[in-house]
This record gives C-alpha cells, structure tokens and sequence, in this order.
C-alpha cells in the first residue's frame, strides 16, 4: 500500500532518528531542540538525506534555503538538482533591497528576508528547511517567494513536529518531510 512504509523509508527514517539528538531547555526552557550536527558529521548519512530531499522535484530554477540551519541543507539540494540557491534571512542581513515577512514561532515572533531580485518571475521554486514546527517560518518564507514573482512548487524538510500541527498552516502547498516525529 502506498501509506505503508517502504524499506527504504524505514531505512532513512532509522538512519535519521539515529543520527538527531534532543538538547532539552534549548534554545529556552520548555523546548527540545532538535540536534542535526550529528547528521551533518557523517558524510554517508548526510549524502543520503540531501538525495532523500532532492528526489522527486523537478524542473526546479532556485532551491531557497531558510537561515540557518536550512542553508546546510538547501545549498546541497540545489546542487543536486543543478539550480540556483537563493537564503532566506533573518531580518538586516541581506546587502540589498529586500522583501520582509513577520511570523510566529513557537517560542516567539521574528523577520525573514529576501532580496527583491531573487527570483525571476514564474521560477519554479523548493523550499528547503530543517524542521517544520509550526509552520510559520515556512508560510512566511513562501509569502516571500510569491511576492517576488516565484512560483512555490513544494516545500521539503528534514524533520516535521506533528504536534505543533505546523502542516496545516502550508495550506495547499506540496510539503514533504523525510521524518515526522
């Protein structure tokens, strides 16, 4: 069945679990944060995850990475998939004329960034990030990508937290996680 996972989901799932450690109270009390640079240490399992993530997307012209940690993983995707990396930053960090979006976290409120010359118009773009909490980091970085002209075509992560419930703010966007905890 389709919903059933194959061996190699379960595979990657293992080898993802395996390679993610919990860091509790960080980076506040009250949250678990979820600890990638394992992953990123072993040359096997991060090649993995990048083709996990690359897969299936396709005609793709700009991957956009979300600071920071989706940087790390978005950058590789690009290269994967032979198209432009775009970052989305926080708030001040970008050297040109940029588009801003506010949104919520689970632990407060911040700014993204992107320059208004990021995308040509119709691009096909993939969102790429590290965890999808509760979505809102996400949605604005989409916001961003529209507002530039950009077509969203699909937003992929490496961990999603299905108990923040953020899938549901993605609305009708294509979103793919390699692990859902």
């Amino acid at each position: 069945m389709a919903d059933q996972p194959t061996e190699r989901d379960s595979s990657l799932d293992d080898l993802i679990k395996s390679h993610i450690r919990d860091v509790p109270d960080f980076p506040e009390p009250g949250i678990s944060f979820k600890d990638i640079t394992p992953l990123l240490a072993d040359g096997p399992a991060f090649a993995a995850v990048i083709g996990a993530l690359a897969a299936g997307h396709g005609p793709i012209d700009k991957v956009a990475g979300i600071e920071a940690r989706g940087f790390i993983l978005a950058a590789p995707v690009a290269t994967r998939l032979g198209c432009g990396f775009v970052p989305v930053r926080k708030a001040g960090k970008l050297p040109a004329k940029t588009y801003r979006e506010d949104y919520q976290l689970e632990y407060g409120t911040a700014t993204i960034e992107v320059h208004t010359d990021a995308f040509n118009p119709g691009d096909q773009v993939l969102i790429v990030d590290d965890v999808l909490a509760t979505g809102g980091t996400a949605l604005a970085s989409a916001d961003l990508v529209r507002r530039a002209g950009a077509e969203v075509v699909g937003i992929a992560v490496l961990l999603e937290l299905s108990f923040l419930n953020g899938r549901a703010k993605l609305n009708d966007i294509p979103f793919t996680a390699l692990l859902t905890v």
